[in-house]
Protein backbone atom coordinates (compact mmCIF):
# COMPACT_ATOMS: atom_id res chain seq x y z
CA UNK A 1 0.00 0.00 0.00
CA UNK A 2 1.06 3.57 -1.08
CA UNK A 3 2.02 5.54 2.30
CA UNK A 4 -0.15 8.32 1.02
CA UNK A 5 -3.13 5.68 1.44
CA UNK A 6 -1.77 4.40 4.80
CA UNK A 7 -1.44 8.33 6.02
CA UNK A 8 -5.21 9.08 4.99
CA UNK A 9 -6.67 6.05 7.03
CA UNK A 10 -4.57 6.87 9.63
CA UNK A 11 -6.00 10.80 10.23
CA UNK A 12 -9.31 9.00 9.83
CA UNK A 13 -8.83 6.72 12.78
CA UNK A 14 -6.87 9.42 14.60
CA UNK A 15 -9.70 11.63 14.31
CA UNK A 16 -12.71 10.05 14.45
CA UNK A 17 -11.90 6.31 16.62
CA UNK A 18 -9.11 7.66 19.34
CA UNK A 19 -9.63 5.08 21.93
CA UNK A 20 -8.96 2.06 19.11
CA UNK A 21 -6.34 3.90 18.00
CA UNK A 22 -4.41 4.36 20.85
CA UNK A 23 -4.53 0.66 20.76
CA UNK A 24 -3.67 0.26 17.06
CA UNK A 25 -0.42 2.16 17.89
CA UNK A 26 1.19 -1.28 19.44
CA UNK A 27 -0.16 -3.50 16.85
CA UNK A 28 2.83 -4.70 14.28
CA UNK A 29 3.83 -2.38 11.16
CA UNK A 30 2.69 -4.96 8.90
CA UNK A 31 -0.93 -5.32 10.43
CA UNK A 32 -1.55 -1.32 11.94
CA UNK A 33 -0.95 -0.04 8.66
CA UNK A 34 -4.01 -2.09 7.16
CA UNK A 35 -5.94 -1.32 10.29
CA UNK A 36 -5.85 2.31 9.65
CA UNK A 37 -6.72 1.17 6.34
CA UNK A 38 -10.07 -0.60 7.36
CA UNK A 39 -11.14 1.39 9.89
CA UNK A 40 -11.73 4.46 7.58
CA UNK A 41 -13.05 2.20 5.10
CA UNK A 42 -15.86 1.25 7.95
CA UNK A 43 -15.76 5.19 9.05
CA UNK A 44 -16.70 6.10 5.26
CA UNK A 45 -19.62 3.84 5.30
CA UNK A 46 -20.63 4.58 8.63
CA UNK A 47 -20.67 8.40 7.80
CA UNK A 48 -23.07 7.55 4.99
CA UNK A 49 -26.07 7.09 7.46
CA UNK A 50 -24.85 8.67 10.39
CA UNK A 51 -24.12 11.81 9.35
CA UNK A 52 -27.22 12.13 6.75
CA UNK A 53 -29.16 14.86 8.33
CA UNK A 54 -31.57 15.81 5.47
CA UNK A 55 -30.01 13.79 2.78
CA UNK A 56 -33.00 11.39 1.37
CA UNK A 57 -32.73 7.75 2.26
CA UNK A 58 -32.38 6.70 -1.53
CA UNK A 59 -28.99 8.97 -1.48
CA UNK A 60 -27.56 7.04 1.11
CA UNK A 61 -28.79 3.78 -0.25
CA UNK A 62 -27.29 5.13 -3.84
CA UNK A 63 -24.04 6.26 -1.89
CA UNK A 64 -23.59 3.05 0.13
CA UNK A 65 -24.24 0.85 -3.02
CA UNK A 66 -21.52 2.72 -5.05
CA UNK A 67 -19.34 2.13 -2.34
CA UNK A 68 -19.77 -1.69 -1.80
CA UNK A 69 -19.16 -1.91 -5.75
CA UNK A 70 -15.84 -0.39 -5.08
CA UNK A 71 -15.13 -2.55 -2.56
CA UNK A 72 -15.29 -5.65 -4.48
CA UNK A 73 -13.29 -4.35 -7.11
CA UNK A 74 -16.04 -4.12 -9.68
CA UNK A 75 -15.75 0.04 -10.20
CA UNK A 76 -12.92 1.98 -9.98
CA UNK A 77 -12.07 3.09 -6.10
CA UNK A 78 -13.20 6.44 -5.53
CA UNK A 79 -10.31 8.29 -3.15
CA UNK A 80 -7.29 6.95 -1.50
CA UNK A 81 -9.28 5.31 1.06
CA UNK A 82 -11.02 2.79 -1.09
CA UNK A 83 -8.02 2.46 -3.45
CA UNK A 84 -6.20 0.92 -0.38
CA UNK A 85 -9.40 -0.71 0.52
CA UNK A 86 -9.06 -2.84 -2.70
CA UNK A 87 -5.41 -3.57 -2.41
CA UNK A 88 -6.14 -5.02 1.02
CA UNK A 89 -8.92 -6.79 0.09
CA UNK A 90 -6.81 -8.79 -2.67
CA UNK A 91 -3.90 -8.87 -0.16
CA UNK A 92 -5.73 -10.20 2.37
CA UNK A 93 -7.92 -12.49 0.43
CA UNK A 94 -11.04 -10.81 2.68
CA UNK A 95 -14.11 -12.91 1.19
CA UNK A 96 -16.78 -10.67 -0.62
CA UNK A 97 -19.40 -12.18 1.72
CA UNK A 98 -18.18 -9.85 4.56
CA UNK A 99 -17.44 -6.76 2.48
CA UNK A 100 -21.58 -7.70 1.44
CA UNK A 101 -22.73 -8.70 5.02
CA UNK A 102 -21.48 -5.44 6.19
CA UNK A 103 -22.90 -2.63 3.69
CA UNK A 104 -25.95 -4.78 4.23
CA UNK A 105 -25.71 -3.81 8.11
CA UNK A 106 -25.04 0.36 7.09
CA UNK A 107 -28.30 -0.08 4.83
CA UNK A 108 -30.48 -1.52 7.37
CA UNK A 109 -29.31 1.70 9.56
CA UNK A 110 -31.67 4.05 6.96
CA UNK A 111 -34.64 2.26 7.93
CA UNK A 112 -34.14 0.55 11.27
CA UNK A 113 -33.94 2.80 14.56
CA UNK A 114 -35.42 -0.03 17.02
CA UNK A 115 -34.72 -3.18 17.80
CA UNK A 116 -36.88 -5.79 19.65
CA UNK A 117 -35.05 -8.06 20.95
CA UNK A 118 -31.33 -8.37 21.21
CA UNK A 119 -31.43 -11.47 18.92
CA UNK A 120 -32.63 -8.80 16.28
CA UNK A 121 -29.66 -6.55 17.46
CA UNK A 122 -27.39 -9.54 16.82
CA UNK A 123 -28.24 -10.05 13.58
CA UNK A 124 -27.56 -6.55 13.15
CA UNK A 125 -24.42 -6.30 14.47
CA UNK A 126 -23.17 -9.77 12.43
CA UNK A 127 -22.78 -7.25 9.43
CA UNK A 128 -21.31 -4.76 11.69
CA UNK A 129 -18.98 -5.25 14.16
CA UNK A 130 -18.85 -8.81 13.57
CA UNK A 131 -17.42 -8.66 9.96
CA UNK A 132 -14.98 -6.36 11.27
CA UNK A 133 -13.90 -8.54 13.87
CA UNK A 134 -13.48 -11.48 10.86
CA UNK A 135 -11.57 -8.79 8.60
CA UNK A 136 -9.24 -7.68 11.34
CA UNK A 137 -8.23 -11.76 11.67
CA UNK A 138 -7.34 -12.01 8.60
CA UNK A 139 -4.95 -9.43 8.33
CA UNK A 140 -3.57 -10.67 11.60
CA UNK A 141 -3.57 -13.94 10.04
CA UNK A 142 -3.44 -16.68 12.65
CA UNK A 143 -2.50 -20.21 12.25
CA UNK A 144 -5.46 -21.52 13.67
CA UNK A 145 -7.95 -18.63 12.12
CA UNK A 146 -11.26 -21.10 12.22
CA UNK A 147 -10.36 -21.35 16.23
CA UNK A 148 -9.87 -17.47 16.19
CA UNK A 149 -12.80 -16.58 14.55
CA UNK A 150 -16.10 -17.46 16.79
CA UNK A 151 -13.76 -15.24 19.77
CA UNK A 152 -13.20 -12.54 17.32
CA UNK A 153 -16.86 -12.14 16.56
CA UNK A 154 -17.56 -11.88 20.24
CA UNK A 155 -15.17 -9.44 20.80
CA UNK A 156 -16.46 -7.33 18.10
CA UNK A 157 -19.52 -7.53 19.06
CA UNK A 158 -18.61 -6.25 22.59
CA UNK A 159 -16.99 -3.49 21.64
CA UNK A 160 -19.79 -2.26 19.41
CA UNK A 161 -22.58 -2.85 22.83
CA UNK A 162 -20.07 -1.11 24.83
CA UNK A 163 -20.69 1.87 22.33
CA UNK A 164 -24.58 1.59 22.11
CA UNK A 165 -24.05 1.41 26.09
CA UNK A 166 -22.10 4.77 25.75
CA UNK A 167 -23.92 6.44 22.91
CA UNK A 168 -27.44 6.45 24.04
CA UNK A 169 -28.11 10.04 24.34
CA UNK A 170 -25.98 10.78 21.30
CA UNK A 171 -28.18 8.23 19.50
CA UNK A 172 -31.49 9.54 20.27
CA UNK A 173 -30.20 13.08 20.03
CA UNK A 174 -28.80 13.15 16.27
CA UNK A 175 -30.33 9.83 14.59
CA UNK A 176 -33.43 9.38 16.74
CA UNK A 177 -32.17 5.58 17.16
CA UNK A 178 -32.35 2.87 20.02
CA UNK A 179 -30.22 0.30 20.61
CA UNK A 180 -31.16 -0.94 23.25
CA UNK A 181 -33.42 -4.04 22.52
CA UNK A 182 -36.93 -2.97 23.09
CA UNK A 183 -37.77 -6.42 25.42
CA UNK A 184 -35.36 -5.33 28.03
CA UNK A 185 -36.77 -2.00 27.83
CA UNK A 186 -40.11 -3.38 28.32
CA UNK A 187 -38.84 -6.01 31.18
CA UNK A 188 -37.97 -3.21 33.21
CA UNK A 189 -41.06 -0.36 32.82
CA UNK A 190 -39.36 1.71 30.44
CA UNK A 191 -41.29 2.94 27.32
CA UNK A 192 -39.33 4.32 24.30
CA UNK A 193 -40.83 7.95 24.66
CA UNK A 194 -38.89 7.86 28.09
CA UNK A 195 -35.48 7.48 25.98
CA UNK A 196 -36.83 10.35 23.97
CA UNK A 197 -37.67 12.74 26.29
CA UNK A 198 -33.97 11.65 27.96
CA UNK A 199 -35.47 10.88 31.32
CA UNK A 200 -33.69 8.79 33.36
CA UNK A 201 -34.96 6.36 36.02
CA UNK A 202 -34.39 3.67 38.23
CA UNK A 203 -35.71 1.40 35.75
CA UNK A 204 -33.81 2.76 33.06
CA UNK A 205 -30.85 2.14 35.38
CA UNK A 206 -31.60 -1.26 35.52
CA UNK A 207 -31.75 -1.83 32.08
CA UNK A 208 -28.88 -0.67 31.63
CA UNK A 209 -27.10 -2.63 34.55
CA UNK A 210 -28.94 -5.45 32.01
CA UNK A 211 -27.42 -4.91 28.88
CA UNK A 212 -24.07 -3.97 30.86
CA UNK A 213 -23.57 -8.21 32.21
CA UNK A 214 -24.88 -9.14 28.94
CA UNK A 215 -21.91 -7.21 26.92
CA UNK A 216 -19.45 -8.39 29.83
CA UNK A 217 -19.95 -11.62 29.00
CA UNK A 218 -19.23 -11.38 25.19
CA UNK A 219 -16.00 -9.71 26.60
CA UNK A 220 -14.89 -12.78 28.92
CA UNK A 221 -15.67 -14.85 25.49
CA UNK A 222 -14.24 -12.37 23.18
CA UNK A 223 -11.06 -12.48 25.27
CA UNK A 224 -10.66 -15.94 25.70
CA UNK A 225 -9.75 -16.19 22.08
CA UNK A 226 -6.74 -13.54 21.84
CA UNK A 227 -4.53 -16.43 22.77
CA UNK A 228 -4.90 -17.68 19.27
CA UNK A 229 -3.88 -14.94 17.86
CA UNK A 230 -0.13 -14.37 16.72
CA UNK A 231 2.04 -13.17 19.55
CA UNK A 232 2.84 -9.25 18.36
CA UNK A 233 -0.99 -8.97 18.21
CA UNK A 234 -2.23 -10.10 21.55
CA UNK A 235 -1.38 -7.14 24.16
CA UNK A 236 -2.98 -4.56 21.58
CA UNK A 237 -6.14 -6.50 21.09
CA UNK A 238 -6.06 -6.96 24.74
CA UNK A 239 -5.69 -3.78 25.72
CA UNK A 240 -8.76 -2.55 23.08
CA UNK A 241 -10.23 -4.81 25.34
CA UNK A 242 -9.41 -3.29 28.27
CA UNK A 243 -10.10 0.66 26.59
CA UNK A 244 -13.29 0.02 25.59
CA UNK A 245 -14.60 -1.57 28.79
CA UNK A 246 -13.88 0.72 30.79
CA UNK A 247 -16.51 2.77 29.28
CA UNK A 248 -18.70 0.50 31.95
CA UNK A 249 -16.44 1.62 35.37
CA UNK A 250 -17.37 5.52 33.90
CA UNK A 251 -20.90 4.79 32.96
CA UNK A 252 -21.34 2.92 36.42
CA UNK A 253 -20.01 5.60 38.44
CA UNK A 254 -22.29 7.88 36.63
CA UNK A 255 -25.04 4.93 38.38
CA UNK A 256 -26.52 4.15 34.51
CA UNK A 257 -27.14 8.15 33.84
CA UNK A 258 -26.14 8.11 30.07
CA UNK A 259 -29.65 9.89 29.01
CA UNK A 260 -27.57 13.00 31.33
CA UNK A 261 -24.23 12.34 30.48
CA UNK A 262 -22.32 11.18 27.81
CA UNK A 263 -18.98 8.78 29.32
CA UNK A 264 -16.05 9.66 27.91
CA UNK A 265 -12.78 8.13 29.12
CA UNK A 266 -9.99 10.72 30.14
CA UNK A 267 -6.48 10.73 28.61
CA UNK A 268 -4.89 9.95 32.40
CA UNK A 269 -7.84 6.94 32.77
CA UNK A 270 -6.45 5.78 28.79
CA UNK A 271 -3.25 5.88 30.34
CA UNK A 272 -3.69 4.28 33.48
CA UNK A 273 -5.21 1.49 31.51
CA UNK A 274 -2.38 1.41 28.90
CA UNK A 275 0.55 1.23 31.70
CA UNK A 276 -1.12 -1.42 33.78
CA UNK A 277 -2.04 -3.80 31.22
CA UNK A 278 1.62 -3.57 29.99
CA UNK A 279 2.77 -3.86 33.51
CA UNK A 280 0.67 -7.34 33.99
CA UNK A 281 1.43 -8.35 30.61
CA UNK A 282 5.06 -8.04 31.25
CA UNK A 283 4.45 -10.51 34.26
CA UNK A 284 2.23 -12.74 32.69
CA UNK A 285 1.04 -13.79 28.91
CA UNK A 286 -2.05 -15.27 29.66
CA UNK A 287 -4.99 -12.55 28.30
CA UNK A 288 -7.62 -13.95 29.95
CA UNK A 289 -6.16 -13.27 33.59
CA UNK A 290 -4.43 -9.92 32.56
CA UNK A 291 -7.86 -8.98 31.62
CA UNK A 292 -9.66 -10.60 34.96
CA UNK A 293 -7.16 -8.01 37.10
CA UNK A 294 -7.10 -4.98 35.02
CA UNK A 295 -10.51 -4.54 33.13
CA UNK A 296 -13.57 -2.98 34.20
CA UNK A 297 -15.19 -6.70 33.82
CA UNK A 298 -16.20 -8.45 37.12
CA UNK A 299 -15.27 -12.15 37.52
CA UNK A 300 -17.27 -14.55 37.45
CA UNK A 301 -18.05 -16.75 40.69
CA UNK A 302 -16.66 -19.80 38.29
CA UNK A 303 -13.10 -17.40 37.48
CA UNK A 304 -12.80 -17.03 41.01
CA UNK A 305 -11.13 -21.06 41.06
CA UNK A 306 -8.02 -19.76 39.00
CA UNK A 307 -6.85 -17.28 35.70
CA UNK A 308 -7.64 -18.86 32.23
CA UNK A 309 -10.86 -20.46 32.84
CA UNK A 310 -13.61 -17.38 31.56
CA UNK A 311 -16.13 -18.20 29.38
CA UNK A 312 -15.83 -19.34 25.90
CA UNK A 313 -17.38 -19.97 22.94
CA UNK A 314 -17.70 -23.37 20.60
CA UNK A 315 -14.39 -23.30 18.14
CA UNK A 316 -15.96 -27.22 16.89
Amino acid sequence: MQQEHIDKGKAIQKQTGKTFYLATRFLPKRVRHATHVLYAFFRIADEVVDDAAGVPPDEQRAELEALREQALGNTEPDGPVLEAFTELRREYDIADAEIETFIDAMQSDIDTDRYETYDDLETYMRGSAAAVGVMMTAIMDPKDRETALPHAVKLGEAFQMTNFLRDVREDIIERNRIYLPQKTLQAHGVSPEQIERLEHSESFAAVMATELKRTEELYREGVAGIRYLPEDCQLPVLLAAVLYAEHHTVIRNLEYDVLSHEPELSSARKLWCLAKTRWHWHWNRDPEAVFQRVSAVPALETDRSGPGHGGRVPTR
